[in-house]
């Protein structure tokens, strides 16, 4: 991949992957904002059954792996998670398909929940106690999307805070060691997991096709039908060539199912 100089800071467009993603979690904040309105007592019950909890997933909360991240409690903690989805997002979609996009946040999102769970298994393992801690937001996907930008475009120049000048391979490191120094501290399942979000998009760098894995599934599932309709071709042609031998007549087909004409063979021969 290119690696390309110092940018300005400047919002990308809100096009393609971008815009789903942004507006997905934006009406999520929404719907579960007016729910708290109309039915306030069973907000938090609602909240609580879509966060991820490792110990609910594990009995049975399959849904939680991807709900968790459209959960956002507060208005500040959702404006800057959607900003921060809408700049680093925009980036690489300047770059790279929409499919790509999707794929590595949702990868990382996921990859979020794989490793809260690995942690929360070796809690019970070893039998140390980890607080109860719900995980929620888009955090894991755009710590994700950080990584993929820190290592496919480090050179380009980021502003921290809206004020530092900042690489961004340097800001990826930088945000990583935070995480790990949070390890430490009461929040280590949330920083855990973060850092399992960071290394689900490096890892999609790694294997993802080009064009993401959703083109390249659509691409196997038509390449499948393909052959299969070419099957059915091929099949058909044996039995059109049982049949006209047994009206006396001779018909050949070629391996892909189509009729070899006999006059067109001779010129050829000929020629």
């Amino acid at each position: 991949m290119p690696r390309l100089g110092s940018t300005p800071f400047a919002f990308p467009d809100f096009r393609g992957a971008t815009r789903r993603l942004v507006i997905v979690n934006l009406a999520a904040y929404f719907v579960l904002t007016l729910a708290g309105l109309v039915l306030p007592a069973s907000t938090g019950q609602l909240a609580g059954w879509l966060t991820f909890q490792p110990g609910i997933f594990l009995h049975g909360a399959l849904w939680q792996p991807l709900t968790y991240s459209l959960i956002h409690p507060t208005l500040l903690g959702t404006l800057f998670e959607l900003l921060s989805l809408w700049f680093l997002a925009g980036f690489l979609e300047s770059y790279h398909s929409d499919s790509w996009v999707t794929g590595l946040y949702i990868w990382a999102v996921l990859g979020t929940a794989a490793a809260g769970t690995l942690l929360h298994v070796l809690g019970l393992g070893l039998n140390m106690a980890l607080l109860p801690v719900a995980l929620y937001g888009c955090f894991g996907g755009i710590f994700g999307m950080l990584v993929a930008i820190g290592i496919l475009y480090g050179d380009v120049q980021f502003l921290l805070f809206f004020a530092i000048g900042i690489k961004a391979r340097y800001m990826a490191i930088l945000y990583g060691l935070i995480a790990i120094a949070m390890l430490f501290g009461e929040q280590r399942l949330y920083a855990f997991a973060q850092l399992g979000g960071a290394l689900a998009g490096y890892l999609y760098l790694r294997l993802a096709p080009r064009r993401g894995f959703h083109f390249a599934l659509s691409e196997s599932w038509y390449g499948l039908r393909n052959r299969y309709y070419r099957w059915k071709r091929r099949r058909a042609a044996k039995k059109f060539e049982v049949y006209m031998r047994a009206h006396g007549r001779t018909v050949r087909f070629d391996g892909n199912g189509h009729v070899i004409d006999e006059d067109q063979e001779d010129k050829k021969r000929w020629n």
